[in-house]
């Protein structure tokens, strides 16, 4: 199965374990960003999975596309160009200190893209799936009409469209997302989410929802997924739950409401995750789902996959899920000890 994605594959420079930018000396390397990750997933998990954007020819560019056919994603399709990568800062946190990041992305290759440097057609024939998130119209105007193009280019071949809303305040105003977002979703058939993201990208508030409270009001958000689901006409409506007590332990389950299986809104198992790095951990659910919809009968399941795969991907360092189908497989069976496999 041939699965696409579009966005920016940016560097990641992390603090040394749980240091504060103050205090490192060294930063740690590896490359990540939310459709990258995607692609990541969806090859670990066996598919033809292609990552689409544009990197300068340089060799911390090159070193972005090594790292992406490390883990078997195809680069086929990757525009060179441009005079830089874009860059992201992770400082770690835990318990009461929360994580911080901060972006240098300004200029990247991607935001020059022009018209005809990517052929669509080309790139969507045979596909079975296309995604994006939120985080690539917010790069500019020349990366939004690319997305567009693409998305107008998979409505006409019949390819299923999956967006997570990602709203990034550091990246746009809520008034342009809502805008920009808006006026996209009439392209997408599956739509991933949470609370936040919904209000500031969509202008859709769930009711009686406090996320300082530490409490889930199941309920509140099974009307939030009805409610986008009426607005939009998607096919699918998936809401990731997190529930954070501190910055090392997190609550993590999901709720998806479909044409299928999941008519009523069905929630997911729920884990308690000891946080190794969070970061990724939505897209790691995001390319569950895109597997599980696209592998698996019944919908309930392919949530289960989604939220498992999410649930191991925060154990692991680094932007990218590197974990198997057999691996997920366990834990959404509940076979999972976490005990020393020998």
């Amino acid at each position: 199965m041939k699965v696409v994605t579009f966005g920016e594959i940016m560097l990641r420079l992390s603090t040394p374990g749980f240091s504060r930018f103050v205090q490192a000396s060294t930063f740690e390397v590896t490359f990540g960003g939310g459709e990258a990750n995607v692609a990541v997933s969806l090859a670990n998990y066996g598919l033809e999975s292609y990552f689409v954007t544009k990197l300068p020819k340089h060799e911390i560019g090159q070193a972005a596309v090594n790292h992406l056919r490390r883990f078997g994603v195809r680069t086929d399709f990757i525009v060179r160009g441009g005079d830089r990568i874009g860059i992201y800062f992770l400082e770690t946190g835990a318990s009461q200190r929360p994580s911080k990041v901060i972006y240098d992305r300004a200029h990247a290759a991607i935001t020059t893209l022009r018209e005809g440097e990517i052929d669509w057609e080309r790139v969507l024939e045979g596909a079975r799936w296309f995604h994006w998130t939120g985080i690539t119209p917010a790069l500019g105007e020349a990366v939004r009409s690319e997305l567009r193009r693409a998305l107008e280019v998979a409505r006409r071949l019949g390819v299923k469209v999956s967006a997570d809303l990602n709203y990034r305040a550091k990246l746009w105003s809520v008034e342009e997302a809502q805008r920009v977002m808006r006026s996209l979703m009439e392209y997408v058939d599956v739509c991933i989410g949470n609370e936040e993201d919904a209000e500031k990208s969509l202008g859709i508030k769930p009711k009686g929802v406090d996320v300082e409270a530490g409490k889930l009001e199941e309920a509140a958000y099974r009307e939030l997924a009805q409610e986008l689901k009426r607005t939009f006409g998607f096919e699918a409506v998936a809401i990731t739950l997190r529930e954070s007590y501190s910055a090392s332990v997190n609550g993590w389950s999901a709720l998806l409401l479909d044409d299928r299986d999941c008519r009523e809104g069905y929630r997911s198992r729920r884990y308690e995750i000891q946080l190794v790095d969070r970061v990724g951990g939505g897209d790691a659910f995001a390319g569950g789902l895109i597997y599980g919809m696209l592998t698996k009968g019944d919908t309930r399941e392919a949530l289960e996959f989604a939220v498992a795969a999410s649930c191991l991907k925060q154990t692991i360092p680094g932007d990218f899920n590197l974990v198997s189908v057999e691996e997920v497989e366990k834990l959404a069976q509940g076979t999972g000890s976490g005990r020393v496999e020998r």
